[in-house]
């Protein structure tokens, strides 16, 4: 296996997010050069000596503007898959994975993005206590979001690093079967002065998961609607300045089923093969999709190869400014992006080859760890052949290349379905228009977009079996 190589094994870095005693062993092949104990016991420091995540983002985020000040702008970094050092610079600090891992022993998970445009993710140790932290051990873990080694967790509760090889599918984030968790969605509104009104995902029921609401937290007057062509159900608060700064926090009950190819309604197909606002059928793509398609024959075949063409055409990178909105042309013109780009490319080609497709997102959930924070949302499509409708997760087919056929039909039941299709319509009608997709919470305030801080997290009802 070669570090040029497009479908590089991969496995995780989410065990950070993990709690409890940690003990993290290198491992030969996986590019690791320390090992690294973590254990309470008689030298753990007392819970006022405990750092908060807070102060292990600051010391991170010191420790690297300080080491790229000091090093002409760029921080250096030794590369020993690549034999090379890279100059680096900082995209974001992994909030959900900051850990305190007792003993004096702190844990940090940092995007760092190189001059050719690459994403590392690094892992970096620190030591210390609050005010008096230092790095001790930073390895390269992912390269566009491509894992060099995974976690795996030991009976005790501790951790330990291994090479990719050695990781069961559980390892490389698949739980099969069934899965049950309580997911926490959480919004932070900003202060604002004028009035302003959101829209919130407001998931429920369906074949393949059941969902109860247990609780919500939410300022303004609330009203649910649904979109008029997906019948997504929509939470909505109409807000007044007196609602600035206030919380928005939904906490559900999941139970979800792992989800194979299957016959569920399939409503208007032709529906699906039409254009959204950023998949656009025809020209190009249609162009690309003859390319790929050449001698290709058979319902599955082809789609299979439009698979396979995105895994190849396409890398993991959250980097610039564009990515992240499913631009198919974005992802055609540049060759990245994220979960959104993958599928956006993927559907502009099927439905420019007759192959009906939609889009779904929702979450991941870690499937090596029982609970902690969540690095955001994720999508996946199906596409329909054989009088069945078929689900995709391309992204996670190219970061885990030993899964790749099984991501092609099925969907591990760690998944959380928030909403699906593109370019919602909904009443009210957001003043930017039909909603591109609905995952985060979309906020106007005086009809103009503003942000809210999202937090996703979960905790596991149960330890779902391999």
């Amino acid at each position: 296996m070669t570090l040029s190589s497009k479908r590089l094994a991969v496995g995780f870095c989410a065990a950070a997010g993990a709690v409890g005693i940690w003990w993290v062993s290198g491992l030969a092949g996986a590019g690791n050069t320390a090992s690294r104990t973590a254990s309470a016991g008689p030298s753990a420091p007392t819970d006022a000596a405990r750092v908060t995540i807070q102060q292990i983002a600051a010391a991170i985020k010191t420790h690297i503007a300080e080491k790229t000040a000091a090093d002409g702008g760029f921080f250096h970094l030794q590369h020993p898959q690549a034999g090379k050092e890279l100059r680096l610079k900082l995209v974001r600090v992994h909030m959900e994975y900051l850990s305190e891992l007792g003993g004096g022993v702190q844990f940090a998970c940092v995007d760092l993005a190189d001059t050719e445009g690459d994403v590392y993710d690094v892992d970096f140790f620190l030591a210390g206590t609050p005010g008096a932290m230092t790095v001790t051990e930073t390895t390269v873990h992912k390269l566009n979001g491509q894992p060099y080694y995974a976690w795996k967790q030991q009976p005790d509760g501790t951790w330990r690093r291994i090479s990719v090889d050695a990781a069961s599918p559980r390892e490389l984030g698949v739980i099969t079967g069934v899965d049950r968790f309580e997911f926490r969605y959480r919004a932070d509104l900003p202060d604002f002065a004028e009035p302003a009104r959101m829209w919130l995902p407001f998931p429920e029921s369906d074949e393949y998961q059941n969902v109860e609401i247990r609780s919500i937290q939410a300022p303004g007057r609330r009203e649910i609607v649904r979109d008029r062509d997906h019948a997504n159900r929509i939470l909505f608060l109409d807000l007044t300045p007196a609602d600035g700064g206030g919380v928005v926090e939904i906490v559900f009950g999941v139970e979800r089923r792992e989800k194979a190819a299957n016959r569920a309604p399939a409503g208007d197909v032709e529906s699906y093969l039409k254009p959204d606002r950023l998949v656009p059928v025809g020209g190009r793509f249609e162009q690309i999709a003859q390319e790929v398609l050449k001698d290709k024959d058979g319902e599955l075949v082809r789609p299979r190869a439009l698979y396979d063409h995105v895994i190849d055409s396409v890398r993991y990178m959250k980097y610039g400014d564009r990515w992240g909105n499913g631009d198919a042309n974005y992802a055609c013109d540049v060759g990245t992006g994220n979960c959104t780009e993958f599928h956006s490319y993927f559907m502009a080609l099927a439905r420019s080859d007759r192959i009906p497709s939609r889009f779904a997102i929702g979450v991941a959930i870690p499937a090596e760890r029982d609970e902690g924070g969540i690095d955001g949302y994720h999508c996946w499509a199906e596409f329909y052949a054989d009088e069945k409708w078929w689900p995709v997760d391309i992204s996670e087919g190219d970061k885990y290349s030993r899964l790749a056929t099984y991501y092609f039909g099925r969907q591990p039941a760690n998944r959380f379905e928030l909403s699906r299709g593109r370019d919602l319509v909904v009443d009210p009608l957001p003043a930017s228009g039909p909603i591109n997709f609905l995952a985060y919470p979309l906020l106007e305030v005086g009809g103009r977009p503003a942000s809210a801080k999202v937090e996703f997290s979960f905790t596991r009802a149960k330890r779902a079996a391999d």
